[in-house]
């Protein structure tokens, strides 16, 4: 019940939360006297450069907001493993040994890195789970309520099929990589919605996230099931969905079926705007990259009471229940609201998404340079 209320409200909430700056939780007046000033250090640990948003979005929001909120004296360690779990436990170490305050960690295995967050804690290092759910003692966990993505896919995909939609429609699913906990999730949310509605003929777990992979992966699904009987595809992001498409195009398929992704890239709005992608999650990455922010920096400063209200939530992972968490609210991405997400909230301009080859479907979707 608290995912349908949630859905529900999606749309307003995320917006309303966007215009806002996010929670009004990063005034100092509630809190006692901070353990530490604002000269504090900042970890940031992110997975994998595959997909853009973590080099475009999220790092410089993140450094930009730890420097509003410290009056400029705070700073932030980055490092990305680019998909390297072995990379990003040593990135880690190379934190810890060098004593930073508080760590913003996005696991590229969250398992494999278990050990490293053990060792962060028992240097007296807080690490907040970002974006991805990191086993080991954590201290917090910020992210979108990932089960509910998986379930916007869903009902998305199901809404394109529209209403003859039924058992006898064969569609196929993309799902992210399998060391990654964020999209066990988004596929059992996935299944949620179409289990029962339509017939899953091919799923494949894709290695990294690579969409390279998925090209593969679809043009085995195109020979088993035959091009022409795939009604629709469940990509469990955009840059999987770009990888479907090739392949669906390599194999001659210019009536591309309803593809779903996530993330909403540059390139995945550029095709919704063609039509050669249904749709896209939309998941306001400078409203949970300046939350995340404001996480590691009441945690560092020792201002429990602003920790607190930021992290009302609670998940659980593998080894631990009741995990202090923020969960931030997503919007299914259509034709229909470009306007009113992506370029309202300034992630993009109309001018970034309609080029010159654009114009006559910008123009048709309502949107202007």
């Amino acid at each position: 019940m608290r995912r349908i209320a949630m859905s529900a409200a999606t749309t307003a909430l995320s917006v309303s939360l966007v215009g806002c700056g996010g929670l009004n939780a990063t005034g100092r007046s509630g809190d006692a006297s901070p353990t530490k000033g604002d000269d504090i250090t900042v970890g940031l640990l992110l997975p994998e450069k595959s997909n853009p948003q973590y080099e475009q979005f999220h790092h410089p929001v993140i450094k930009a907001k730890v420097a509003s909120l410290t009056r400029g004296q705070g700073r932030v360690e980055y490092a990305n493993a680019d998909a390297d779990a072995d990379e990003q436990a040593r990135q880690l170490q190379q934190m810890i040994n060098a004593q930073v305050d508080v760590i913003l960690l996005d696991p590229v295995d969250a398992h494999a890195i278990a050990g490293g967050v053990r060792k962060a804690k028992e240097a007296g290092i807080p690490v907040i789970a970002y974006d991805r759910l990191a086993e080991g003692p954590i201290d917090a966990y910020i992210t979108f309520d990932n089960e509910l993505v998986g379930e916007v896919q869903g009902r998305s995909l199901l809404q394109a099929l529209g209403a003859d939609a039924g058992i006898s429609d064969k569609i196929v699913m993309m799902n992210g990589s399998p060391i990654d906990p964020n999209a066990q999730q988004f596929k059992a949310g996935a299944l949620l919605a179409l289990d029962g509605k339509v017939t899953i003929a091919k799923s494949f777990d894709t290695k990294d996230w690579k969409p390279q992979t998925a090209e593969k992966n679809m043009t085995e699904a195109i020979n088993e099931i035959g091009k022409n009987d795939i009604k629709a595809v469940y990509a469990a992001n955009d840059g999987l969905a770009g990888g479907i498409i090739e392949a669906l195009k390599a194999a001659g398929v210019t009536d591309l079926p309803p593809i779903t992704g996530q993330d909403a890239e540059l390139s995945a709005v550029r095709r919704i705007v063609t039509g050669e992608q249904y749709m896209s999650v939309y998941k306001p990455y400078p409203q949970e990259a300046e939350l995340a922010a404001e996480m590691a920096v009441a945690r560092a400063q020792g201002r429990d009471i602003q920790f607190a209200a930021l992290t009302r939530d609670k998940v659980d992972s593998p080894h631990r229940k009741g995990i202090p968490a923020h969960l931030v609210p997503v919007v299914a991405l259509t034709k229909g609201n470009i306007k009113d997400t992506v370029i309202r909230d300034g992630m993009y301009k109309a001018s970034d998404i309609c080029t010159p080859a654009l114009a006559a479907d910008c123009a048709a979707t309502g949107l202007r340079k």
